[in-house]
């Protein structure tokens, strides 16, 4: 390809605006057309990108055969259907975490991918991080040997963003498949992605959204609406691998909790990492264990580059015909272990995948 590639976005909600900034830095890319339901904001955000093309249907934009790729910055209930669309109307598509709801829409999307050929790329953004990808050359080079455990926490005290967030039927969960999906992810494509086989799952709703808390801000939907909550507070896991190694995650929307807390560590039989809150190594020189703080320019994940960093991986595989290192395959696995876990709550035992 010589031509940029001309690119739409299916939904002009608040994620969207961290494509609408990537794209118009990315030299080989340029934003071609904007769709929202809601008319008044998809002009907007055609106004402030320069934008020349305008939509309140996903499939007129799709017929319009100059647009090469899109990215699906829409409800999770509609990422199949938009996905699936997309990619039978001959796009490429960069579609926002989660893949889907299901693991049956999950393999509809695979099936498609395989049937037409074109990258589909899961938005995975933590992978894109570049202490993510120090952490994962470090692994890669053995200097970790191997991992064997990984610990991770995204705990808000007061965050539950309401509108469609709350909304099971358009969400599919709460801070699980919101945030949780996040810190699931990192840390398992940096175990190197090994064969998830059972989890073991709680989840509890006993706070609601709290919408009574006064003194603390916190972000809310478009559509907040404090009345409409049908997501869990709440939810723990421990995850088991094919390898034998082993993965726990804690997340929660709203907690009495002193402060929020995000943390991503992995152990190996050579040392260990923290990933999140600051990145550190730790190791053992001399028989002495030893932390290691590397020279880099953030300690925590910087989200406007790791944006960048996805967007233009995006584009590059599309370009190049490479695929992307968030695959439709591991967006598929990644909802075995959500709805994994939603199950093993729901019935109050281990299941296996």
């Amino acid at each position: 390809m010589n031509n940029k590639l001309k690119i739409g976005v299916i939904g002009a909600g608040s994620i969207s605006d961290l494509h609408f900034a990537s794209y118009v830095k990315e030299e080989q890319a340029e934003l071609f057309a904007v769709c929202d339901l809601n008319r008044e904001r998809a002009e907007g955000k055609a106004a402030k990108y320069n934008i020349p093309h305008i939509y309140t249907d996903y499939r007129e934009l799709l017929a319009n055969p100059e647009i090469d790729a899109v990215s699906i910055c829409t409800w999770n209930n509609t990422h199949a259907e938009l996905s699936i669309a997309a990619l039978r109307a001959g796009k490429h598509v960069l579609v926002e975490k989660p893949l889907c709801k299901s693991v049956e829409e999950a393999l509809q999307i695979q099936t498609a991918v395989q049937e037409t050929g074109k990258t589909l790329q899961v938005g995975f953004v933590r992978r894109y991080d570049t202490n993510a990808q120090l952490v994962k050359h470090f692994i890669d080079n053995g200097q970790l040997g191997s991992i064997y455990y990984a610990k991770a926490s995204c705990l808000r005290r007061l965050g539950n963003p309401g509108g469609w967030f709350s909304d099971v039927e358009r969400s599919g969960g709460g801070p699980l498949i919101d945030i949780g999906v996040h810190v699931i992810d990192v840390c398992w494509y940096l175990m190197g992605r090994p064969k998830p086989v059972s989890v073991s799952g709680n989840t509890y709703r006993q706070l609601g959204n709290r919408a009574n808390i006064k003194n603390l801000n916190f972000y809310k939907a478009a559509d907040y609406d404090a009345e409409h909550n049908t997501v869990e507070d709440l939810a723990n896991a421990l995850i088991r691998f094919e390898n034998g190694a082993s993965l726990m995650i804690d997340v929660s929307f709203t907690l009495h909790a002193k402060k929020d807390e995000i943390s991503v560590k992995l152990y190996g039989d050579k040392g260990g990492v923290e990933l999140e809150p600051e990145l550190t190594f730790v190791t053992e020189v001399l028989d002495t264990i030893t932390n290691v703080s590397p020279q880099t320019n953030n300690k925590s994940i910087e989200i406007n580059s790791a944006f960048q960093n996805e967007i233009s991986h995006f584009v590059s595989c599309v370009r190049s015909g490479e695929t992307p290192i968030s695959p439709v395959e591991d967006g598929l696995n990644m909802m075995k272990i959500l709805c994994g876990i939603y199950e093993s709550a729901a019935k109050g035992q281990e299941i296996r995948l």
